[in-house]
């Protein structure tokens, strides 16, 4: 054997035993220390309080309120849904005349008066009447803001209103609403307190709606203004907004009829 072989025989390091092997595979083990059971302890425990709180967050919603406040919040939705089932029955109904064309034109004619007439009231160029609210908001302190009253125009459409004035003035989509030294001023015009609301939607739904906690009536209470509502079954919405004209649109003109 040459010298060159006896020293390659040589780095080689000699096979590892059994007992090596059990040593090695018993320290590779996670022991049972002190350290090691405190720390699976805290980690459970800290996934037990974090399910708990998400839990808690879940349900806290409507656990916290009173009784009443739930009936008022059931109430509404279901009012809701029934005027939302109304109109897709009389939707599905005004379809199923003009597909069937039964009655000629007259259906159509008529399904189309209908839609203008309801353009008409959400454009507020139409007067209106019908079964709604009556509510006034006295402030004689002048605390009661724009941006209150704002609000209170966004809750009504949330329950539902078709129709809104503030005093003399249609409230519409475009609608704006700023401050003014003698009061509010929503389009342009001046409107001082007393505010009256006249919106027209069913009047139990607004009603509810108005006097929900930490809503409308509650935070106007709170400035020291007060506020009445009355429900009638029939209310007349008879301010009527002006159309501005356009400054770019321009309508499409007719083509006249292609000769022979």
């Amino acid at each position: 054997m040459t010298q060159n072989q006896n020293n390659a025989h040589a780095d080689e390091a000699p096979p590892p035993t059994s007992s090596a092997l059990r040593r090695l595979s018993l320290s590779a083990r996670p022991r049972a220390t002190k350290a090691n059971l405190l720390a699976a302890l805290l980690a459970l425990l800290l996934g037990f309080a974090v399910a708990t709180q998400v839990h808690q967050n879940q349900s806290a919603g409507l656990e916290t309120l009173r009784q009443s406040d739930l009936l008022n919040i059931l109430d509404n939705a279901t009012n809701e849904a029934s005027r939302l089932d109304q109109s897709a029955r009389e939707l599905q109904a005004t379809r199923d005349q003009l597909i069937s064309g039964s009655s000629s034109g007259a259906s159509a004619i008529e399904a189309a008066q209908q839609r203008l007439d309801a353009l008409g009231i959400l454009a507020g160029t139409a007067r209106a009447h019908g079964p709604g609210i009556r509510m006034t908001i006295t402030d004689p302190a002048g605390k009661v803001t724009f941006p209150l009253l704002l609000d209170a125009i966004q809750e009504l459409r949330d329950a539902g209103a078709e129709a809104i004035q503030v005093n003399d003035v249609r409230i519409v989509a475009s609608s704006h609403f700023g401050p003014r030294a003698s009061g509010i001023e929503i389009d342009g015009k001046n409107v001082n307190q007393p505010y009256t609301i006249t919106a027209i939607a069913d009047p139990a739904t607004m009603a509810s709606a108005m006097e929900i906690p930490g809503g409308l009536s509650e935070n106007v209470r709170q400035l020291g203004a007060t506020i009445s509502i009355a429900q009638e079954q029939d209310v007349t919405v008879g301010a009527l907004h002006t159309l501005s004209a356009p400054r770019y649109a321009r309508p499409v003109p007719v083509s006249a009829p292609a000769t022979p």
